[in-house]
Formats: C-alpha cells, structure tokens, sequence
C-alpha cells in the first residue's frame, strides 16, 4: 500500500534531508547525488559551521541547525539521520510524527524500548522506515545470501564473520568512544556483524556470548576487539570477531566461511568470488564490487513508492537486541538469552522522552 505520508507519487525525485553532516554523512551524500530518485532539499546538523559548509559543497542547499525547521521545509519528503546513535531515537520520532520518511545510520536505537518506540512511530505515521544496515546491500553480502537461500550448501549450521581493521576512530573525544552515547562497540560496529549473519543464517537467535578486548590503549571507555558468538534456535552458530586495535593501523580485512549440511562456502576479502566446495567439487560464485550505500538508496526508494523494506523496523529492533545482548555478555562475562533482552520493558532514554534534537 502507498504510503500515507506527504510524498506524491507523480514520480518527481523525493526531496531528502540530510540530518547529521559527521563523517559518514559523505558516502550517504555521494549516493544521493548519484540517485536519479532523490534529490538533496537541504542540510541540519547542530554545528551551524558545519551545516553552511557541507550545503554550500552541494550547491548551495539550505541549511539549519533546527530539525523543527526542516520538517516544514517545501520538499522535505524524507530524512537521512547520521548522527551519534543516542540522538537517533529523539530525531527520529519527530520525523516519523510528520509522516517522512526514513533512512537512520545503525543502529536504530541504543536500547530496544527507543527501537521499539521508533518502530511504531513510522508504523503510525506511515512513512517507509529503512535502517542502514549497509553491508547487506554489498554484492559479498548479497551473493552468500542468494547461495544460502537457493540451498547451494544446504543448512547453514556454522558461519564464521570477521572484519578485522586498524585504528579508525579520529581522535579521543570521540563520541564513538562513550559508551553512553555509542551504546558500547558491540552496538556501533558489531552490529553490522550480528546483523549481517542473523539475515544469512534467517533464522531466530537464541543466546549471544561476547568477550570484548581493549587492544589499542587500556584506558579505552570501549572494547576495541570483539569476540561474539550467536547460537540460533535450530542449532546453528555465527563466530564474530570485529576488531578497530589490529596493526597496522591501515589493516581492513574481511573473511566469511558458512558450512552448510552440504557444502562449505567461503569469501575471502580479496578474492574475486567466493568458493563453494560441494559434493560436485569445487567452484566460485562472481562477487563484483558495487556501492553498497546506493544500492541501499535504490531499496528505499521501492519502500517510498510502497514496496518493502529491505531492513525493516522489527530487523533493527532486532539487531538492537543483539547488540544489547553482547553488551550485557561482555560486562557480565555470562551468555545472554535474546528472550531476556527482547522481553524487558526497560526504560526510554531520556533523550528519547525529549523527542528532540541535540
């Protein structure tokens, strides 16, 4: 069903927003420009600077520091947040509120009542709600997907995922590197992982156990090294392993193995493909390279114009809780049931009661 919220569907370019105009915000921005479906209306970021800059790189667009503002621009059909992931809750319910539609940088939220919350706002609003779970959108996550679910190696029964890098974080002040404001690393990077691996395996996690390292220096408010394992409730179990303290610092490496009930694929980072190994022998599935983020841009085009949602609401809600989950697993050093993150009512952050922008 079509939307109910402002867009019109005489096929004209949706008007997006750009909220947050940090470091990330450049690959969204790349995308958008490179997306015959959208076109940038405007810039808000709460550093006024900031925000006149970034507007004036892309041609002279408005700019504000006030998210209220921006809501009431001509054209401002849909909102792409980038913000510190504690703001991602109180900016996004004012959005969904106006009827807008949403694309929000993971996670959702830092806790699952505020990923709950966010969900039933868009789910009363009617905008198409869409969380960046980027990598899903690359060809490598794509095509041991598609393998998965075509039943080229059967039943996954063990996927092992590692992103292994260098230091990346830009400088000790980094929001990134607050716990409060980050939720922990197992919530800002992890998740990509326990995402990813959740989507592939598709099936109900049950348990998550993490150990989390401080690599790089001890005096780290977060664990730059993360173990975390998932069993899921048909016996199977991701291996992740997330690492931002490997040497050298310009490290980025990625390795992927699933063994299925009858076959094992694997994609190393720099292979051309992956490799199925099956009872007919051995052979490689293509894995071009593409942009992931306008990939990402292209499925939240079909949610706007009333298809699915490639990462919906209930997916980010989940990736939350497995975040949440690692969290509790590293602090406690104990597994952690799913059912018991998931069925705790817990408290909204009080950035979320204020429903505001800060």
């Amino acid at each position: 069903m079509e939307s109910d919220s402002i867009l019109q569907s005489n096929g004209d370019p949706v008007g997006v927003v750009l909220v947050g105009a940090g470091g990330i915000a450049d690959r969204h921005l790349a995308a958008l420009a490179a997306h015959p479906g959208f076109a940038l209306t405007g810039i808000v970021d709460t550093a006024a600077e900031r925000a006149r800059e970034v507007a004036g790189a892309q041609g002279g667009a408005a700019w504000t520091t006030d998210l209220t503002e921006a809501l009431a621009w001509p054209r401002a059909e849909a909102f792409v947040v980038c913000t510190p992931n504690h703001t991602h809750a109180p900016i996004a319910l004012p959005i969904a509120a106006a009827g807008r539609h949403l694309m929000i940088e993971k996670p959702l939220a830092t806790t699952v009542a505020d990923a709950r919350r966010v969900v039933a706002a868009f789910e009363a609003g009617g905008g198409a709600l869409l969380v960046a779970h980027t990598h899903r959108f690359y060809e490598y996550g794509r095509t041991v997907k598609a393998a998965i679910d075509e039943g080229a190696i059967g039943r996954p029964v063990l996927v092992r995922l590692a992103f292994l890098g260098g230091w990346v974080w830009p400088d000790w002040r980094s929001w990134i590197l607050d716990p409060d404001r980050s939720g922990g690393h197992a919530l800002h990077n992890g998740v990509h992982l326990l995402d990813l691996v959740t989507w592939w395996i598709g099936r109900t996690p049950d348990r998550v156990y993490a150990r989390g390292h401080r690599r790089t220096a001890a005096e780290l408010d977060v664990h730059d090294y993360l173990e975390m394992v998932v069993t899921y409730d048909d016996g199977a179990t991701a291996i992740c392993e997330m690492s931002r303290g490997h040497r050298p610092a310009g490290l980025n490496h990625r390795d992927v193995v699933v063994q299925g009930t009858a076959g094992l694929l694997t994609f190393p980072w720099d292979g051309a493909g992956s490799v199925l190994i099956d009872e007919h022998g051995a052979g490689t599935l293509p894995g071009p390279q593409n942009d992931g983020f306008l990939d990402q841009f292209d499925a939240w085009h079909i949610a706007i114009r009333g298809g699915p949602s490639a990462v919906s609401g209930p997916d980010g809600v989940l990736a939350v809780a497995l975040g949440v989950a690692a969290e509790r697993s590293i602090a406690t050093g104990q597994p952690v049931e799913l059912a018991d993150v998931l069925g705790d009512p817990g408290e909204p952050s009080e950035l979320a009661e204020s429903g505001g922008l800060t």
